[in-house]
């Protein structure tokens, strides 16, 4: 048996094991979440959305904790599909303190798929008003910066994020474009990128071409 197919009958398994457990005890919503969250990692996206859609018919009435767990779910089976209107609309009916900062997260990350980076920093920066120290939401608000061309400034958060985690290949490479664009210099972040996350690295050639364009074409003009 293949690694791949051992993943495979532990993931069943697991799913198994959750179908009983929401057969023998229906009112532990917990385990609704943890088997469309299964169901999401086999890429079973129907499956997911019906059983939470279910879940949350069945605790329509208790406590926020309980329906905002379900729906943020919800969420993710959306994003995970692709589905980022539908995402979107779950994460922002979230009210619950205790999941605003993945919601607002996963907010972010919904517009910045829908290619809608104004509203994603956003939201990224009102995820990172919860935990300015996360690594995620410092990268999500940098990627959103160079994409609205505020340079300067999202190497502020790259360099947030690498100070967390200096072996992180996308934040290096993101770093070094703006260190390219600033004029500074960028081959030890390059070559970190290239070290760290080889496949970033490799399919953000296209975007360092198109870059050097740019700065080509504004030193001609600037002359």
């Amino acid at each position: 048996m293949t690694e791949r197919e051992k993943e495979e009958q532990k993931a069943k398994q697991l799913v198994h094991e959750l179908v009983v457990k929401i057969d023998q005890d229906p009112d532990n919503y917990r385990n609704y979440y943890e088997l469309a969250t299964l169901l999401v990692e086999g890429k079973d996206y129907p499956q997911a959305e019906e059983l939470l859609m279910k879940a949350l018919g069945r605790f329509a009435t208790a406590e926020i904790q309980i329906v905002d767990l379900l729906r943020y779910g919800l969420g993710n089976v959306y994003y995970a599909a692709e589905e980022f209107d539908k995402a979107i609309a779950e994460f922002q009916k979230v009210t619950d303190k205790g999941l605003q900062f993945q919601s607002y997260l996963m907010l972010a990350q919904s517009y910045m798929a829908k290619g809608d980076s104004k509203r994603s920093l956003a939201f990224a920066i009102s995820a990172q008003e919860k935990n300015r120290k996360d690594k995620t939401v410092n990268q999500l608000i940098g990627d959103n910066l160079l994409a609205l061309g505020n340079f300067t400034q999202a190497g502020e958060f790259y360099d947030m994020v690498l100070e967390i985690d200096s072996k992180d290949g996308k934040a290096n490479f993101n770093r070094g474009i703006v260190a390219m664009i600033n004029d500074e210099n960028f081959s030890d972040y390059f070559d970190k990128a290239k070290k760290y996350d080889q496949n970033y690295f490799n399919d953000g050639q296209e975007r360092l071409k198109d870059i050097e364009k740019f700065i080509q074409l504004n030193k001609k003009k600037q002359e």
